[in-house]
């Protein structure tokens, strides 16, 4: 929703001081569809040369998340600390054999279906199960688990931020590709020196068109999609990080309720529940 709303204020905002201005609207709905083809196409081009499979899937998938809100909410965040409570509780008073089953079919856990918010995330159940399965199967040494951890945390990163960076270098591009469009207009222009001064007047008006779209739809339209979504890549890391946490404070021997607090100091502040609200929320649902 405020995708769309951004969008619609800068057009307001720039199109309206121009009418403001005295601007003609003219010249640009003349020149604009043609300046928008060669800008267009020439950036979409070169966003299929420079990225492999891959990363154009990945850059498709990730457009419809833009439209929608964030779901990394205190209210996820807080089911999710619940769910790593009551396993690390059940591994304290049963032993880690007793959660074996559940790690092996998290769909059929009757801890994982307690907590849905989380629990249908395939990708952060299979993260926790992954390590509470390797912490089942012997004595793990805590700093081996926190390495592979960054390095799953890190690589988790790297491809969330793929979509972003080739968005990016689209954004970085457009505007060199106005220019392309103006010169273009330029090189027409200058092709027809004999004409009266103000049909060159409107050739040249009819050029700059192009480097004015390409600068507006980079720092307008693009760039601010690349940052959202390194927004919400960043976010989806810290939800790890928060596991993270949890699960070496557990290996270090911490009761449950200390290790989760590990967890929830990771959290940024904008989403982090308070310890009051944690514990009431923890009881809840015991």
């Amino acid at each position: 929703m405020f995708v769309i709303i951004g969008y619609v204020v800068v057009l307001a905002c720039v199109f309206g001081g121009y009418a403001l201005a005295g601007g003609s609207f003219m010249i640009l709905a003349k020149a604009a569809p043609l300046e928008l083809f060669i800008i267009g196409g020439a950036a979409a081009g070169a966003f299929f040369v420079g990225n492999s499979n891959k990363a154009v899937s990945a850059t498709f998938k990730s457009l419809p998340k833009l439209l929608s809100s964030s779901k990394y909410t205190k209210a996820r965040y807080m089911a999710l600390m619940a769910l790593l409570y009551d396993i690390l509780s059940k591994i304290r008073k049963e032993g880690m054999m007793a959660i074996e089953s559940d790690v092996d079919d998290p769909a059929k856990s009757a801890l994982f279906q307690k907590h849905p918010l989380v629990g249908g995330d395939h990708h952060l159940v299979e993260f926790i199960c992954d390590y509470l399965r390797m912490m089942v199967s012997g004595n793990m040494n805590p700093l081996e688990i926190e390495n592979l951890l960054d390095q799953e945390i890190d690589t988790h990163h790297h491809e969330a931020m793929v979509p972003s960076h080739a968005i990016q270098k689209v954004g970085d591009g457009l505007p060199a590709f106005g220019i392309v469009a103006a010169v273009l207009g330029v090189v027409k222009t200058m092709a027809s020196v004999g004409k009266p001064p103000a049909v060159l007047g409107e050739m040249i008006a009819a050029a700059l068109v192009g480097t004015f779209l390409g600068i507006l739809l980079a720092y307008g339209f693009v760039s601010p999609l690349a940052a959202l979504l390194e927004q919400k890549a960043d976010e989806g890391t810290k939800e790890l990080q928060c596991v993270k946490a949890t699960l070496l404070a557990s290996l270090q021997g911490y009761a449950p309720a200390v290790a989760v607090e590990f967890g929830r100091k990771v959290l940024y502040s904008t989403e982090r529940p308070s310890f009051s609200e944690l514990e009431k929320h923890v009881k809840q649902k015991r």
